[in-house]
């Protein structure tokens, strides 16, 4: 065999499977397809919002790694968990904060309800995760087509109350409805402001904010396209 094949050949082997693959022409994979938080790794907060992007990307994409969802991870954070981010979610089924971005065990302190309101005992869940365990990030997350935000304008429109505790999440809302004049998707964007304005507020979060140790920012899922984007 011709020495200059044999050297080609041991060079393709040498330099790994996706080398080779670039090398014979087949296409590359997304840069985000392989980035992950590793174990322990202490983030800063935009290092923190980048993996979150990175990780709903592959989400999207259908590129997902299903990162920290093995065994071996489940041992490693039994006794210590060092989460990068706070997730600040609705309740609905069709949002878990894990999967639309993409990590697993230990990754993310995950704080759910209704159209993502919060009054004292959720802010306190949501405070958790800076003041005990120095997560250097929250992210309040939005969604397309909030059930929640659909029903507190309807009974407002129409002057109703609703049965029980569920009026309390149509009174919480109230603001945004007037400020959306009851457009449901423009409350649901004026919501996630108001309530990344109202946890900058909170006394503990805003003295890491201002020692640059926190970063709160609001975010908007489409159910239709699987992307996070940015609104504050």
């Amino acid at each position: 065999m011709n020495a200059k094949i044999v050297k080609r050949r041991a060079i393709l082997r040498s330099t790994g499977l996706l080398t080779a693959g670039l090398l014979l022409g087949a296409p590359a994979a997304p840069s985000f397809a392989a980035s992950t938080v590793d174990a322990g790794r202490r983030l800063t907060p935009d290092q923190a919002w980048a993996a979150l992007r990175q990780g709903n990307r592959r989400w999207a994409s259908g590129e997902v790694l299903h990162p920290h969802q093995d065994r071996a991870r489940r041992t490693e954070v039994a006794k210590k968990q060092e989460p990068y981010a706070v997730v600040v979610s609705c309740i609905d089924s069709r949002v878990p904060p894990e999967i639309v971005f993409d990590t697993g065990l230990g990754d993310l302190l995950t704080v759910r309800s209704a159209a993502h309101t919060i009054d004292p005992l959720v802010s306190g869940a949501i405070e958790y995760g800076p003041f005990e365990l120095d997560v250097p990030l929250i992210v309040v997350l939005g969604h397309q087509r909030c059930g929640a935000v659909g029903a507190a304008a309807h009974a407002l429109d129409e002057g109703e109350r609703l049965p029980g505790s569920l009026h309390d999440i149509v009174e919480a809302l109230r603001p945004a409805y007037k400020r959306a004049d009851g457009n449901v998707e423009k409350m649901i964007r004026l919501n996630t402001t108001a309530v990344v304005a109202e946890l900058k507020a909170e006394k503990l979060l805003r003295r890491r904010i201002a020692r640059k140790q926190l970063k709160i920012v609001g975010g908007y899922y489409s159910l239709d396209t699987g992307l996070v984007t940015r609104l504050v």
